[in-house]
């Protein structure tokens, strides 16, 4: 079984570059499954235009190049084994939990997210803590405007020492450059960057088995009965890769610009799709689209085109 990233590469590459020439400040974003590409790939090209990159916690350190600086975005209550990082905090708790590691922070400051975040009393009681405060992040909610997003960011920036950068996120090109000239900014992309061109991106997986079926027949591991005659396919891709159905519960799986229906869920390495007699129907090795987030995909084989 196999699920396949195929990349048109020069246009993939292309966007990326064009993106990183328009934002002064950018931190590119390689957390969790590097968006799909894997975060060492990324953060090798983040290295061709920027000397900071960002992973989302402490456990994705590992096997990253040696000449970035490292931003943590999740708080730790774990320090690491070295200083190198750039570490967050957002309250009393994460700066006790770095007692003895003297190292870089950023402190987060609240916004309605309600997520991380506490007042400017957190940058003098890390800086108290013998941490070294470079600066202050905000991370305003997805829902809303750009305006809102704007405004919570100024609001924010009350008393904040101008000698501080400020991070931020969530931000459009243009809310970004209409941020007040009282700070320097720093702006964290993750989707934008990797995934702004979805025209060079395409998922697939590869059919295993085909097999014809009747009406009423029972199939699959919960034996439920086949809504009408047509074929059974079985498609190389399951939840070991990331891949359920749809929030509505449809089929993530296309074939000839058509939804295929799942027979019952995906399981661990495959999923059993059905396909009724007279609409497209896959042979064994060809290629079904996914529809499936890339953050949220392990995927097994890359093809750069």
């Amino acid at each position: 079984m196999t699920v396949r990233l195929s990349v048109r590469t020069a246009i993939w590459r292309s966007q990326i570059a064009r993106f990183a020439a328009s934002i002064d400040g950018l931190v590119p974003v390689v957390k969790g499954n590097g968006y799909g590409f894997g975060r060492r790939h990324l953060a090798d090209i983040a290295a061709e235009f920027s000397d900071t990159i960002a992973v989302g916690t402490v456990h994705e350190l590992a096997d990253l190049p040696d000449d970035l600086d490292v931003v943590v975005l999740t708080p730790t209550l774990t320090a690491p084994a070295d200083a190198t990082p750039i570490l967050t905090v957002g309250r009393s708790e994460h700066i006790a939990a770095l007692s003895g590691w003297a190292g870089r922070v950023i402190v987060k400051l609240g916004t309605e997210l309600r997520r991380y975040g506490g007042d400017l009393a957190v940058v003098d009681e890390a800086r108290a803590a013998g941490l070294d405060v470079i600066g202050v992040a905000m991370h305003p909610p997805i829902a809303g405007t750009d305006d809102q997003r704007v405004e919570q960011i100024t609001t924010a920036l009350t008393g904040v020492d101008p000698a501080l950068e400020v991070w931020v996120s969530h931000l459009a090109r243009d809310a970004y450059a209409a941020l007040p000239d009282s700070h320097r900014y720093r702006l964290r992309v993750g989707t934008a960057l990797w995934h702004g061109d979805k025209s060079a991106l395409h998922l697939g997986a590869d059919v295993l088995n085909v097999r014809a079926v009747e009406a009423g027949q029972p199939a699959g591991y919960q034996q439920g009965t086949v809504p009408a005659s047509g074929h059974l396919v079985m498609i190389g891709a399951g939840t070991a890769n990331g891949v359920t159905p749809l929030a509505d519960g449809r089929s993530p799986f296309h074939f000839g610009r058509t939804r295929m229906a799942l027979h019952e869920p995906p399981h661990m390495h495959s999923s059993m799709a059905f396909v009724p007699d007279g609409e497209p129907l896959p042979a064994i090795g060809d290629w079904v689209d996914v529809q499936r987030p890339l953050h949220m995909t392990a995927i097994d084989e890359y093809r750069w085109l």
